[in-house]
């Protein structure tokens, strides 16, 4: 049987080969400087901003006009009056549940709810779809008081203005309901409607407000008066020192919230490698015949851990 020191000869040219095994392969560590440079890189200078950062776009969106002007046109309809419960609305309905902050939340003179959001990344697997799905469940469990009956829940209409065609089919705008599959005619009429705005699709059918609204998010020179009215409330906010001071005042605490969640899974991550790399060790020591108080005294761990590692993969 081979001996503690010969072990530890033998074992110590593949320690630090092991170990950097083990973190490198933690799914973590390995992405932990692209994901830490990627994080940062995504909090933009003020002067950086456009219509597309949620920020000013909720900024923008707070002019009751333009606001309410885009709502008509995109759903052609007419509103008389609307207004903003609460300015980027935050719903938590509970202590375990995903907590979601909407962008512009407005509700009309007839008590219809309208959430819109800017939408710049399509998400993993295309997730976007459902996270409609789960606003508007939350929206419904914020207007429905306790005991209260179903009837009184108001129409409500989520539409994520997207800078990337989320189905592929080109059409500039998606709106959906829930509707019979045996009578395409027959809606359910639950009174919600989800809305998808592509920037990149176009029609000769679309409204050329709209078409120039698409148009001027994705980057391009306003065009038409409505536009030009946006561009120019652009450039207002962007000019106003106090809301400049707020957004420098929210990035800074945001850098710092990265920072320190990334310190914390740097060390999560280490932890994590290193306790696989204990199991490793383990097992090849009781491989080549190394008692457990060996093994124990060796990689410095408990003796009962050591009998956990062995039990669980057959090797007593």
């Amino acid at each position: 049987m081979a001996s503690l020191t010969e072990n530890y000869f033998a074992l110590s040219e593949n320690y630090f080969t092991l170990r950097n095994v083990c973190l490198i392969n933690h799914s973590w560590y390995n992405n932990f400087e692209t994901e830490r440079r990627m994080s940062m890189s995504k909090i933009k200078t003020w002067e950086e901003l456009t219509i597309q950062d949620n920020f000013l776009f909720e900024k923008v969106m707070r002019n009751k006009r333009l606001c309410k002007y885009l709502i008509e046109k995109i759903l052609n309809i007419r509103i008389k009056t609307i207004s903003f419960p609460e300015i980027e609305k935050t719903i938590d309905i509970r202590i375990d549940s995903h907590g979601i902050r909407l962008d512009v939340y407005v509700e009309d003179d007839m008590g219809k709810v309208y959430d819109i959001e800017m939408q710049c990344e399509k998400g993993k697997d295309s997730a976007l779809p459902k996270r409609s799905r789960y606003y508007q469940g939350q929206i419904d469990l914020e207007l429905l008081p306790p005991g209260m009956p179903y009837e009184i829940l108001n129409p409500q209409y989520v539409i994520f203005i997207c800078t990337f065609d989320l189905f592929g089919k080109g059409l500039p705008i998606y709106t959906f309901r829930n509707r019979c599959l045996e009578r395409n005619d027959l809606e359910l009429g639950d009174e919600t409607t989800k809305i998808f705005l592509n920037c990149k699709g176009d029609s000769k059918e679309l409204d050329p407000d709209i078409r120039s609204f698409l148009r001027y998010v994705d980057g391009h020179t306003p065009e038409g008066q409505f536009t030009e009215d946006v561009a120019e409330e652009v450039k207002r906010v962007k000019e106003h020192k106090e809301t400049r001071r707020e957004y420098m005042k929210l990035t800074a605490l945001l850098a710092q919230e990265r920072r320190e969640g990334i310190e914390q899974g740097r060390e999560e991550g280490v932890k994590q490698g290193e306790e696989r790399f204990a199991v490793k060790m383990t097992i090849k020591m009781l491989k080549e015949g190394n008692s457990m108080e060996k093994i124990a005294k060796f990689l410095e761990l408990p003796l009962q851990k050591v009998k956990e590692i062995a039990q669980q993969n057959n090797l007593i």
